[in-house]
């Protein structure tokens, strides 16, 4: 038994109709009959015989299963037994979009025909279920948010330890120095906390919440650019998303920290923070997985740490500037 050199390796290969068509397929006149076609079909070798298609002279004008054919009485003619309304697909048709008219149409095979109606030959069965199969197990893996393909999807998920460990440090040890950093970000601001101790209570919760709107929106963008979707149509929404998430933290932090602590200087500087902040985060959680995806970068592994210490930096630096300006 031969095997079709396009699956063989589990992989589908070719992009367009034109490159998945058969052009060796029993391709009969609408006025043959029954009985003639299946006596023509004997002894010869087709890449698929599957379905027969008519043809007057060079153009299409039908299909006909192979089990219509079998059934058919032997003085009925070709043209009254095909499927006049068969559905067809251009050359340069674009195989997910072909298979899926297939299944749409529950056709097992799908003819291609150019523009002026010349046939160019028949998506076989095998080769349509080979289509829907590679599509559907890359849209789970991009949908997963990892990779753009099933076949690095895997790979990652059955990579060595060793292998692993060297794709997460360096984006590790990049969230140690941006942790020092933080350090020394806090450092500055001795003074103002010095005077204003209660500030420190709230920098673990404010970081929190930029991380957790920064996460979100890390994972919307991600999970979007691994199934295709422009950054253009996500900037906007995600920003005004981060924005209003921001003023509705905002307003609900700072009566209930003024209630709570009884100081309304600190309660406006939270409430202003976390507006920043979370509007920040927004921004940064969107810009950090475009760009690792412009580089090649697969954004699941190096935007997830870089977003995070970015964020938290920049969360921390806004409280206490935040602070220095309203309470000094």
């Amino acid at each position: 038994m031969s095997v079709d050199p396009l699956v063989a390796n589990g992989r589908v290969t070719f992009q367009t109709a034109e490159e998945h068509a058969c052009a060796q397929v029993p391709v009969f006149s609408p006025m043959q009959r029954a009985e003639d076609v299946r006596q023509a079909l004997v002894g010869h070798r087709y890449d698929s015989a599957s379905h027969i298609v008519v043809c007057e002279e060079d153009k299409f004008l039908g299909i006909l299963r192979i089990e219509d054919l079998l059934a058919a009485p032997a003085e009925t003619l070709v043209g009254i037994l095909m499927d006049r309304e068969a559905p067809t697909v251009g050359p340069g048709v674009d195989q997910e979009v072909a298979a899926w008219q297939a299944a749409r149409n529950e056709e097992a095979a799908l003819a291609v025909v150019d523009q002026e109606g010349r046939f160019v030959g028949i998506i076989p069965p095998h080769r349509l279920l080979a289509v829907l199969l590679s599509e559907h197990e890359e849209d789970l893996s991009r949908l997963g948010g990892f990779l753009k393909s099933s076949s690095a999807a895997r790979t990652t998920s059955e990579e060595p330890v060793r292998r692993r460990f060297r794709h997460r440090i360096p984006w590790l040890l990049v969230g140690l120095g941006g942790a020092l950093l933080a350090a020394d970000f806090v450092g500055w601001f001795e003074a103002q906390l010095q005077r204003t101790v209660m500030l420190a209570f709230f920098i673990p919760g404010i970081v929190y919440l930029a991380d957790a709107v920064g996460t979100q929106t890390e994972t919307v963008v991600v999970r979007g650019l691994s199934v295709g979707v422009a950054m253009r149509r996500m900037v906007g929404r995600e920003l005004l998303s981060g924005l209003t998430i921001g003023v509705v933290l905002a307003v609900v932090a700072t009566p209930l920290i003024w209630w709570r602590w009884g100081d309304g200087d600190v309660a406006l500087c939270v409430g202003l923070s976390l507006f920043a902040a979370c509007s920040t985060s927004t921004l940064a959680a969107m810009l950090l997985p475009w760009l690792l995806d412009a580089l090649g970068q697969d954004p699941a592994f190096g935007s997830g740490p870089l977003a995070t210490v970015i964020q938290d930096l920049l969360s921390i630096l806004i409280f206490l500037a935040m602070a220095t300006w309203l309470i000094g």
